[in-house]
């Protein structure tokens, strides 16, 4: 799976409809600037912005380097053009994909795929593509978003795919820990304990030979439901580890770079998680006190929790006169599971409004379906916060976003609207009540097979980078830079080793940081 394939992009015709007229595209092009300090830079993006969704990119590189060519910019202002120059490039990246090129990708995946049938295909806007200095292009996961978006041609993949011994253990597993939850009377039950090995390889040559290399590498972050933390090992010798309570929690490592030589980053640690369930009573379930600090900060707009019109009618559709946080919290997970399609995604740091990117395609990842959740959750007054790192579960290892949202008097409780489309969309082999006893676990409950590095997003790492970050709402692959030059995505390899440890002593739980 390459590094694109964890991510999702728009159809073409679905591209110009969802962000509306220009005037208020162009105010969103800077809601994901908010946190950089945008001012007089503004012009200049806004037009390159222009020109980008015209698909002239070298027009666009060429007004952003006029600009940062001038001397007496600002460093606020430089950093804003400097991210939009680098915006340009990382689209590139995403769509490298002629249409002959994707014809001939598409030929080893799709079983007596004729030229006519994919022409018809491009026709109907069943692949994401960009125009990009007057060629269209198409993004790198069009083959696997294919079998997402149109499920009906499974038979016809190459090699075939079989999921049926995971969607029955994802059940099992979800059956026991609810049952353990309500027999124990108590939300964090079954732990486990694991050994991760996490390590990130820089290409020889990302980084010129004796330059210092900056890593940053995702560690599991204190919750009720995650601790016992314990850095085992890494190398080269870690120089920093970010607090238990981080919302944003890494090791930090540094290390020069040698010539022709890779630069290795490696990690070794136990933590013991558990597996969740709320037995939630919605009588019982009371507004957030809107002085409550939890209220005041995850009720709010954030970069891609944006109150749109389009947001706010879907919320009155979805959940109408409804006001109690738990019933109207569950309709909008339940609405996702039933009507957004799983794709992967484009990187979320050339996208505008994730939220918003999602509702209007119906199609979505992981994150990108967690933030729509969370938009209309916040919307509502339900604090909603971001939760994200590894998905670990036996034979679905990969990098995985998710949601928490905040009940009182019952807390903090976990949310994965990506479970919920998993149950309802794709795992056909189980029977209808067992696909809605997976939707309905995944609203309260967790399986054990997570590590959960992040409790928000678009955060900063600590200490920060200097450079821009690869991707800079989520943390998952790591981050890499030498001096002020970041090391992007395809300049370096990552992976995870799991392994399940005998768990002598389970570990006592402890109240949320």
């Amino acid at each position: 799976m390459t590094i694109a394939d964890m991510r999702v992009a728009p159809r073409p015709e679905a591209r110009w409809r969802g962000f509306g007229l220009m005037p208020r595209l162009l105010l969103l092009v800077f809601v994901a600037c908010l946190s950089l300090e945008v001012c007089p830079a503004q012009p200049v993006a806004e037009r390159a912005a222009e020109l980008e969704l015209r698909g002239q990119f070298k027009e666009a590189a060429a007004l952003l380097q006029a600009a940062l060519a001038d001397p007496s910019l600002e460093a606020s202002n430089r950093h804003v053009l400097r991210f939009e120059l680098d915006r340009l490039d990382r689209i590139r990246k995403d769509f490298p994909y002629t249409a002959e090129e994707l014809f001939d990708a598409l030929k080893k995946s799709v079983k007596d795929l004729t030229r006519e049938e994919y022409d018809r295909w491009v026709a109907e806007g069943r692949f994401d593509s960009r125009v990009i200095d007057g060629e269209r292009r198409f993004m790198t996961s069009s083959v696997s978003n294919l079998f997402w978006r149109y499920p009906e041609l499974n038979p016809r993949r190459m090699p075939p795919k079989d999921t049926r011994a995971l969607e029955k253990a994802r059940w099992e597993h979800c059956v026991a820990i609810r049952q353990a939850a309500v027999a124990e009377k108590k939300p964090y039950v079954l732990p486990k304990r694991f050994r991760m090995t996490m390590k990130v390889t820089a290409k020889p040559g990302a980084a010129p030979a004796g330059e210092m290399v900056r890593a940053w590498l995702p560690i599991p972050r204190e919750y009720p439901f995650q601790t016992d933390f314990t850095l085992i090992t890494s190398t080269p010798r870690a120089i920093q580890v970010a607090p238990a309570d981080s919302p944003i929690r890494s090791v930090f490592l540094e290390q020069p770079a040698r010539k022709n030589q890779p630069t290795v980053f490696e990690v070794v640690y136990d933590y013991t998680t558990y597996g969740v369930w709320f037995q939630v009573d919605p009588a019982l379930v009371k507004p957030c006190e809107r002085q409550d600090p939890v209220f005041e900060t995850y009720t709010r707009e954030a970069p891609h929790v944006v109150f749109t019109p389009e947001i706010r009618a879907l919320s009155e559709t979805i959940a109408g006169s409804e006001t109690n946080g738990f019933l109207k919290a569950k309709m909008f997970h339940d609405w996702i599971a039933e009507n957004i399609q799983y794709s992967y995604a484009i990187e979320y740091s050339t996208i505008r409004n994730i939220s918003d990117y999602c509702r209007a395609r119906r199609y979505g990842d992981c994150g990108q379906e967690a933030l729509l959740f969370i938009t209309l959750c916040r919307l509502n007054g339900i604090p909603a916060r971001w939760q994200s790192g590894w998905n670990t579960f036996p034979g679905a290892k990969s990098i995985h976003d998710w949601a928490e949202i905040y009940l009182p008097p019952y807390g903090w409780m976990p949310v994965d609207p990506y479970m919920g489309i998993f149950a309802m969309r794709y795992a056909t082999s189980l029977s209808p009540d067992q696909r809605r006893d997976i939707r309905d676990f995944y609203f309260g409950g967790l399986d054990a097979y997570r590590m959960a590095a992040n409790s928000d997003h678009n955060q900063d790492l600590t200490p920060p980078k200097r450079s821009l970050r690869s991707d800079n709402v989520d943390f998952q692959r790591g981050e890499l830079e030498w001096g002020d030059q970041n090391i992007y995505f395809d300049q370096y390899s990552y992976s995870l080793t799991v392994k399940e440890v005998p768990l002598k002593n389970p570990a006592r739980l402890r109240p949320a940081p």
